[in-house]
Formats: structure tokens, sequence, C-alpha cells
């Protein structure tokens, strides 16, 4: 028969706690070696704002890291949807202006001059022509003579 090989189970917690004290001590140096970010120095150590401050703003950096990580699909979807409004918005804001504009000038046609002859659409595209530069709103007033 073969001898098994037997470990002690607290030589292997030892062990373990040993390499895990190691470690968390070199964590320890290396975040305890780091400087402080040039706002807080800025801030906090030159400034004098104060500490509650600083912690409102870190747990607020934390919890905005953390929401960007687990939302970042739904982040994604509202900045395509913001984008594409901005880049609509000119085109739209011209349309309405335009269709103001034909609205005004076929308003001012049928109170000002003499439409006998005239339908709806000539008066549509006369105001049209009008809102565009053109002059023909002028050759209506010269029917009246």
């Amino acid at each position: 028969m073969s001898k098994k090989e037997t470990t002690n189970p607290k030589e292997a917690r030892k062990q373990n706690y040993e390499a895990k004290k190691m470690n968390t001590s070199d964590n320890f140096k290396k975040k305890k070696d780091n400087d402080l970010p040039w706002w807080v120095e800025l801030l906090f150590v030159q400034i004098g704002l104060p500490d509650k401050l600083l912690i409102k703003i870190l747990k607020a950096q934390k919890k905005s890291k953390e929401f960007i990580k687990n939302e970042n699909k739904s982040i994604i979807i509202f900045l395509f949807v913001i984008t594409t409004l901005a880049y609509f918005y000119p085109v739209i804001k011209h349309a309405k202006n335009k269709l103001d504009c034909e609205a005004i000038a076929k308003n001012y046609i049928i109170k000002n001059k003499n439409i006998i002859g005239i339908n709806n659409r000539e008066i549509k595209m006369i105001s049209t022509n009008f809102c565009y530069g053109g002059e023909e709103i002028y050759e209506i007033e010269n029917l009246k003579n």
C-alpha cells in the first residue's frame, strides 16, 4: 500500500493568510504612494474647501461611474436621440418659418390686393414666390389700375 500524502489544514490556512497579507500590504503601499489628483490638491488643500464636500463629490463620482457602466446601452440610445434632434432642428425651424411666411403673405394678398380671377393655388404660389424674394406680388397691384 502506498502512503497518501496528507497536508495540515492549519499550515495551508497560514500560508494563504500570509500571501493575502503580503498582497494587501503591497496594495496599501501602492495606494498610499499615489499623489492626489490636481483638482483635489487645488480645491481642498490650497483653497481649503470643506472635507464633507470632497466626500460628496467622490461618492457622486463613484455612483456616476457605476451608472455609466450599468446603463451603457441606455446612455448611447439617449445620446443618439439628442444628436438626431439637434441635427434636424435647423431643418424643422426653416420649414416652420417658410410656412409662417407663406401664411402671412397669403393673408396679405387676400386683404390688400385685387384677387378677382385668382384661385387659391395661384395665391399660394405667389405667396411662396414672395417669401423667396420674388416680386410677382407687386404685379397683382397693377391689375387694379
